[in-house]
């Protein structure tokens, strides 16, 4: 089997908006709980009510700042829920919001702001921000929650909906530019790997303006109309068994590193509602499985994907993943593995590819038409991971093609961490590669070159403010050369395995 294909799922309706569809369920029953914030002592409870009047008065409030459809606008906002309001209001307007991670540094939102040139900035002042004019407070936008509510913002499905951002093999923070219609490609997931319901209580670990946490544990659920759960800002990995517990939690997400932690302070986790959990961002190993499955009773459903087409291959409750496999294309997909001449005969390892035809697949990168080309053998986008499908259709994950690295669930480019840690004082050469420090755990290390030695700690205050911190590395060598091949290109490789084969 060279293709798994599922050519029934009908096409995203015409005039659609992004927003309006999420919420459309929570319309009709809009006493409903839709978001819990989980404190240890107390729960903020938004009705679908009141996130709907909320999403719609900021889409308001958003034109009467003399915005237009198609603007782009930033959103600097914390772990809040300003954060899914400010977001769903601007596509409510048909405004393109682009989400980013609080933990981005002012250069490094800089550079965001450079390449997407947004109209307006959405900005609360505790999340760091270079000076701008175009700057909307979070006041403000708090503020116009009681604005008349906005209609929605109706048109194409394949207009561009939002921006996200993904380090792609450049080193440079590269604009991937979704269409509307890629929240109905999310409908795929709902059996393909949730077994998501109307009555769930999904519980993700993540914060509100991570990528997984927006769609996994807000959007999805609400489409659903059934409730979010997510913990409060300051609540911890170890606690989370106590909130699944008392909060009816049915359907668990987060990164493994959560889950490694949660295992690690609790052999045994309640789960009277709990049916799974969920995972992606980074491999799962299969340890982790069995120690999840010992405690709570219940399985992980690992899903496969990336930032232009979300995930596309995973487990789920009706179709577990054989171990060692990464699942199945989900129904509706159109997955192959790709040699040189295109699909191959199973059992052949080559390129994971997804079809041009998949509605959660990207527009394009912004304003890059030959870098998006490149991305394309003919109909099939080349997702640069390597695997293997079976005749059954169940994929084995082979590694990356190329030397992006995987920190908690963010996939970084060793070129931009690189970039940042050859301007450090007393560094005379870099290399950034991901090693692995124990059983299922794995770090960002730097390799350097030096007269000597340098200080770890004057190392780890340089990159503090200058990359986020899922991005600053957490080991540091001190190599007397760096090793490079013939054509001089470093082999990051060869750094990774003389580092796992010593320790």
């Amino acid at each position: 089997m060279d293709e798994i294909t599922d050519q029934s799922w009908a096409a995203a309706p015409d005039p659609f908006n992004l927003a309006q569809y999420i919420l459309q369920a929570g319309s009709t029953q809009v006493d409903k709980e839709a978001l819990c914030i989980l404190y240890p002592d107390r729960v903020d409870v938004w009705t679908y009510g009141a996130l709907i009047a909320a999403v719609r008065g900021a889409a308001a409030g958003l034109m009467d700042h003399d915005l237009q459809p198609g603007d782009r606008v930033l959103l600097r906002l914390g772990n809040t829920p300003d954060f899914p309001i400010a977001y769903l209001g601007a596509l409510a307007a048909g405004l393109v919001p682009v989400p980013t991670s609080a933990a981005l540094t002012a250069p490094e939102v800089a550079k965001v702001i450079r390449i997407t040139a947004p109209r307006a900035i959405l900005h609360d002042p505790a999340v760091a921000c270079p000076d701008a004019e175009n700057v909307i407070r979070l006041s403000m936008l708090q503020a116009m929650r009681s604005n008349p509510l906005a209609p929605w913002h109706m048109g194409s499905p394949d207009r561009p909906g939002y921006i996200i951002f993904t380090s792609g093999t450049s080193g440079h923070p590269t604009a991937v530019v979704h269409a509307h219609r890629a929240i109905w490609a999310r409908r795929m997931m709902f059996e393909g790997w949730y077994g998501l319901r109307a009555d769930d209580r999904v519980l993700h670990a993540g914060a509100f303006n991570w990528t997984y946490t927006l769609g996994t544990g807000l959007m999805d659920p609400w489409t659903k109309g059934a409730t979010a759960l997510i913990p409060a800002p300051g609540v911890r990995s170890q606690d989370l068994p106590e909130l699944i517990a008392a909060h009816a939690v049915s359907i668990f997400a987060a990164a493994p590193g959560v889950y490694r932690q949660m295992l690690s302070a609790h052999q045994n986790i309640p789960s009277t509602h709990l049916r799974h959990g969920l995972s992606a961002g980074e491999k799962l190993s299969q340890a982790l499985v069995t120690q999840w499955e010992a405690a709570t009773g219940t399985s992980i459903y690992e899903a496969f994907g990336m930032s232009e087409c979300s995930t596309f291959i995973s487990g789920s409750p009706t179709q577990p993943a054989p171990v060692g496999t990464l699942g199945q294309p989900q129904p509706g997909r159109r997955v192959a593995i790709l040699g040189a001449s295109g699909p191959l005969p199973a059992e052949t390892p080559g390129t994971i590819a997804i079809h041009r035809s998949d509605p959660g697949l990207m527009l394009g990168y912004l304003d890059a038409p030959e870098q998006t080309a490149q991305k394309y053998q003919g109909d099939w986008f080349l997702t640069g991971d390597q695997g293997v499908m079976d005749p059954e259709g169940y994929v084995t994950y082979l590694g990356r093609s190329d030397d992006m690295m995987n920190a908690g669930g963010f996939r970084v480019s060793p070129l931009e961490v690189e970039a940042v840690l050859s301007q450090a004082p007393g560094v005379s050469g870099v290399a950034v590669t991901e090693v692995s420090v124990r059983a299922g755990v794995s770090v960002i290390a730097a390799f350097y070159t030096a007269v000597a030695p340098l200080d770890e700690a004057d190392l780890k205050d340089y990159v503090s403010s200058r990359l986020a911190r899922y991005r600053q590395p957490r080991v540091y060598v001190h190599c007397k050369t760096l090793p490079t091949g013939n054509n001089g290109k470093l082999l990051r490789r060869v750094l990774r395995e003389n580092y796992e084969g010593s320790t």
